[in-house]
């Protein structure tokens, strides 16, 4: 479970300078991209679960290890891969929790019609077993609706706590949503997508396009639950610029928003940023304390993977730029 000091807003954090912290290599199943990573603290290390592809974009899911946070040394194969009719044309977009030495690993199954977030569990982060699609007639992106008929469903963040005897995880892409269980494996929506979801987008706003959940949910200091988001807005030539916000959650009433980042705390800047397989990304799943600093990291217009770093008691909104 992620500890260290969590206040609401998260932040400030600063881009690393020497992003991108890891790239595509080889001429097999990570030479086309690297990025949108898990992250989570295992013995003192940072173990980033990395989404990567060939020019194919058949996505595998790759582990590296870190001993500073910025610096990874990558495993040879990957450590989970398309072998079912959900996922064969992709395993996409992980993010992790741990309670009581499980790994819970969400992640997006896609077999070129249709999204379906999924479940994994491992005790070693190498070994996985496949528990399917989690909503498999669920569509997240209403009530906006999406330009794909049937089910649709991504970006699962569990909350490594429970709240009245449930587990909580906050999903979708397009809105979010919040589902429960009592055992982790087992999920139910609390809403079904003929009801409003927790958050749509914000017409006018750095969310004017979509809404997607990002890493798993934190607690704060005082008890709340913080939740980091991706958003995106959509440009009048159909390409979309995305960034991330933050989410203040009441647990006794965790479908309502007490409040929300009403801008950006983090946004395409540099070259990387802006140019790749989708331009103009950047784009939140893996969020740790590790060694008195929280480490955010993010894939860059689908291409590299970076990190931005905050330390609580140093780094302060008034000295740096907000975006």
């Amino acid at each position: 479970m992620t500890t260290g000091p969590v206040t609401f807003p998260l932040g400030p954090f600063t881009p690393h300078d020497k992003n991108p912290i890891m790239s595509p290599q080889g001429d097999t199943w990570e030479s086309g991209s690297v990025y949108n990573p898990a992250a989570i603290v295992v013995e003192d290390k940072v173990a980033l679960l990395y989404r990567a592809h060939a020019d194919d974009i058949i996505s595998h899911v790759g582990l590296a290890w870190s001993t500073d946070g910025f610096t990874f040394e990558r495993e040879a194969e990957p450590v989970l891969s398309p072998s079912e009719e959900y996922d064969r044309f992709g395993c996409e977009d992980p993010r992790v929790t741990e309670i009581d030495g499980t790994y819970y690993l969400t992640y997006t199954g896609w077999d070129r019609e249709h999204a379906l977030l999924c479940l994994a569990t491992s005790t070693d982060l190498r070994q996985w077993t496949k528990h399917g699609p989690l909503f498999p007639d669920f569509d997240t992106f209403q009530p906006q609706g999406n330009d794909r008929p049937g089910p649709w469903s991504k970006a699962g963040g569990i909350l490594p706590v429970q709240v009245d005897g449930k587990w909580l995880m906050y999903f979708g892409e397009g809105s979010i949503w919040l589902a429960t269980s009592t055992d982790l494996l087992h999920w139910t929506p609390v809403t079904p997508d003929s009801e409003p979801p927790i958050m749509a987008p914000r017409r006018g706003t750095f969310s004017d396009f979509l809404v997607e959940v990002g890493p798993q949910p934190l607690v704060t200091d005082d008890g709340l639950i913080l939740l980091v988001h991706n958003a995106a807005t959509k440009n009048a030539d159909g390409t979309v610029r995305y960034t991330a916000g933050q989410l203040l959650i009441d647990p006794a009433r965790p479908t309502e928003i007490l409040a929300e980042l009403t801008r950006p705390w983090i946004e395409p800047t540099t070259y990387e940023d802006t140019h790749g397989l989708v331009s103009n990304v950047t784009f939140v799943e893996g969020l740790v304390f590790f060694q008195d600093s929280w480490f955010a990291y993010y894939g860059q217009s689908d291409s590299t993977l970076a990190v931005a770093t905050f330390t609580p008691g140093k780094d302060r909104w008034s000295e740096v730029r907000v975006p």
